[in-house]
């Protein structure tokens, strides 16, 4: 074999060997000290590109996850406060209830139960004012949708997270009906000689039935009077329509009219008597008085639907979604009142709509909106958010819109001083509790169904993007200690046969020997 001296190949060779095993046991022992498989770009370009995308979502959903229970924290502040009010609203009924017992109060209580009312209602304004999560006040109405309208018998309800603030010009409320309420008129006149025959008069609204046999001897007058009497006793929602006592006299011949107190379609009742006209077509056979209406229109341009007097806006509406108006007006504007007109336009036993006029598309005035909801950040990405609307709470923005003989507007105005207020207080509170049970029902609905039923999918896929992250990026430690040991064991053989190389140069000392 020839020998060399001048370059030793093997020994090159094994050189170049042995920092590869050294470059190799290095990587190695890199990945099992820090846990790494990728440490750098070098290791898995496309690796740690994934990867550092899955570590951007881990954060944003751990910080998703903060984000909805600071959110479940702050709705359940707000939810705790309407159930303050909503205990306020029970006392202040029961108070209602018992200035209503006129047999037994005297001024003194009656006054005693208007100042408890006075203090509860403050309560309930201080309550609103004062309840903050930090700087946020909650219940102001400055959490939510705020309108304010233009036009006569138009009012502001309220409206959803959905609805889009309107700008300064506001939405035009363009109507097609006005809400009407059940209604009928009998074509037979009640007179003496019917009363003295024990005409037998049956009125059903819901559950609640009046059975009314006329008082012998007694005065048409009077009989009206009980049986108003007997219809406000049995608690139906229907009232008797009747001329003025002073404008007739006691015994002279009246038909019975009657109508409803609620607005709609959905509220009716039955009535018959034993004479045929007096208040049913046929003797002793029921008629249903259900030709109410609700009120029928536009909002923007866009579809609404009726409810009553309130008009909302459809959902899926683009600007107004969730908006909602109530017309109080007894017609259109431009249409005749319905009260002015003559008995003979009308068929005797209900109200005609083309009695009330035929006119369509009128326009009832206009609503301005800003939209200032809570948006919350529940997801990791741009858009990921959901929306809460808070109405007002205050004391003069609940138990709008209730008709009442005493004029109350709203809650802040009801008074127990006399029987009558105390029955109107009554409705208005109400309606005041319903608005409040309502908005507790919406705050309710939204923390379970956007709020926690969000977190717990949140929580699932946090637990699921690390999983991913750690199959892409983390060490699989067992593999790793093996090829470290592989790697060790092959550099101290690269490094015996690096000697082994070398040494083959000194047989070439023998030969000069």
């Amino acid at each position: 074999m020839s020998l060399r001296v001048n370059t030793n190949i093997a020994a090159v060779n094994t050189h170049r060997n042995l920092v590869v095993n050294n470059g190799k046991q290095a990587e190695a022992m890199e990945q099992l000290s820090s846990g790494l498989k990728v440490n750098r770009g070098a290791d898995g370009p496309a690796s740690l590109v994934i990867s550092e995308r899955l570590r951007a979502q881990t954060a944003g959903l751990k910080q998703a996850i903060d984000n909805s229970e600071a959110g479940i924290s702050m709705v359940q502040t707000a939810e705790a406060a309407l159930d303050e009010v909503s205990s306020a609203l029970i006392t202040a009924r029961q108070l209602a209830v018992h200035a209503a017992n006129e047999a037994v109060n005297d001024e003194v209580m009656l006054q005693a139960d208007q100042k408890e009312i006075n203090n509860i209602l403050a309560t309930i304004n201080r309550v609103v004012q004062s309840r903050q999560f930090g700087m946020k006040v909650l219940l102001d109405g400055s959490k939510g949708a705020t309108g304010v309208t233009s036009g006569a018998n138009l009012e502001f309800v309220g409206a959803t997270q959905a609805t889009q603030s309107s700008g300064a010009s506001g939405y035009e409320v363009v109507l097609n009906q006005a809400a009407r309420r059940a209604q009928m008129a009998g074509m037979v006149a009640l007179d003496n000689e019917i009363i003295d025959r024990g005409e037998q008069l049956t009125i059903t609204e819901g559950s609640k039935t009046v059975n009314f046999r006329t008082i012998k001897g007694e005065t048409v007058e009077n009989n009206l009077n009980a049986l108003n009497a007997a219809i406000q006793e049995a608690g139906l929602n229907v009232e008797l329509m009747r001329t003025p006592e002073d404008e007739t006299e006691a015994n002279a011949p009246q038909l019975i009219s009657l109508r409803h107190k609620e607005f709609g379609s959905q509220h009716s009742f039955k009535v018959s008597s034993t004479t045929q006209g007096i208040l049913s077509t046929k003797s002793d056979v029921y008629d249903t008085i259900a030709n109410g209406l609700d009120v029928a229109g536009e909002i923007n341009g866009e579809e609404a639907t009726g409810k009553g007097q309130v008009l909302t806006g459809n959902t899926g509406n683009a600007s107004t979604d969730g908006l909602a108006v109530r017309y109080t007006g007894l017609a259109l504007p431009g249409e005749p009142d319905p009260a002015d007109i003559p008995d003979s336009l009308d068929p005797p036993m209900q109200m005609s709509e083309t009695a009330l006029g035929n006119l369509s598309g009128v326009s009832a005035g206009n609503v301005t909106l800003a939209q200032n909801s809570l948006v919350f950040q529940i997801g990791s990405n741009p858009s990921q958010t959901t929306s809460l609307a808070l109405r007002n709470m205050r004391t003069d923005k609940l138990g709008t819109g209730v008709e009442n003989v005493s004029g109350f507007s709203s809650l802040s105005e009801v008074d127990v001083t006399n029987p009558v207020k105390a029955q109107d207080s009554m409705r208005v509170l109400d309606r005041a509790l319903e608005e409040v049970s309502s908005t507790r029902a919406e705050i309710g609905a939204f923390q379970k169904n956007n709020l926690e039923s969000n977190l717990n999918y949140l929580r699932i896929a946090h637990e699921n993007v690390i999983s991913s992250e750690s199959v892409i990026r983390d060490a699989d430690m067992a593999e790793a200690m093996t090829k470290f040991t592989r790697d060790q064991i092959m550099v101290e053989s690269s490094t015996a046969m690096l000697a082994q190389a070398n040494a083959r140069a000194e047989s070439v000392v023998q030969l000069l020997s």
